[in-house]
């Protein structure tokens, strides 16, 4: 899978993660774990691991400015942390919404680079 492909499907996840944040709020109730949280959250973290592995890839090819593996880093562990927090009710607003905010500056300036060259990695 392409990493531009890979980084928008998370960029789609930081939206999806906030929507169901405040849903969990409105409802007010606690997710099935086992059911509804731990599927969700595996298939996500194999998701951010691929694109971790790539962007890596990427930015030792392509060397852009502004760009830097620990940001790609930083960013992943965020995301794996607020997917599951999503779900919860009790999750910090402030922290929560800021971790989102971030993940989603580094996947749009990943995504501004990838289009400014050649983004095919395999």
């Amino acid at each position: 899978m392409q990493l531009r492909t890979i980084t928008q499907q998370l960029q789609k996840e930081c939206q999806d993660a906030l929507d169901r944040f405040y849903e969990m709020r409105r409802l007010n109730k606690e997710p099935d774990f086992y059911n509804e949280v731990k599927p969700h959250a595996d298939a996500i973290h194999a998701a951010i691991k691929n694109w971790q592995q790539l962007s890596h890839s990427w930015i030792k090819q392509q060397q852009p400015k502004n760009l830097y593996t620990q940001q790609i880093d930083h960013a992943a562990d965020a995301m794996e942390q607020f997917v599951v927090q999503s779900f919860y009710k009790g999750t910090s607003k402030k922290r929560f919404i800021q971790s989102i905010q971030s993940v989603q500056y580094t996947l749009s300036i990943l995504v501004k680079k990838l289009e400014e060259g050649d983004a095919d990695v395999e």
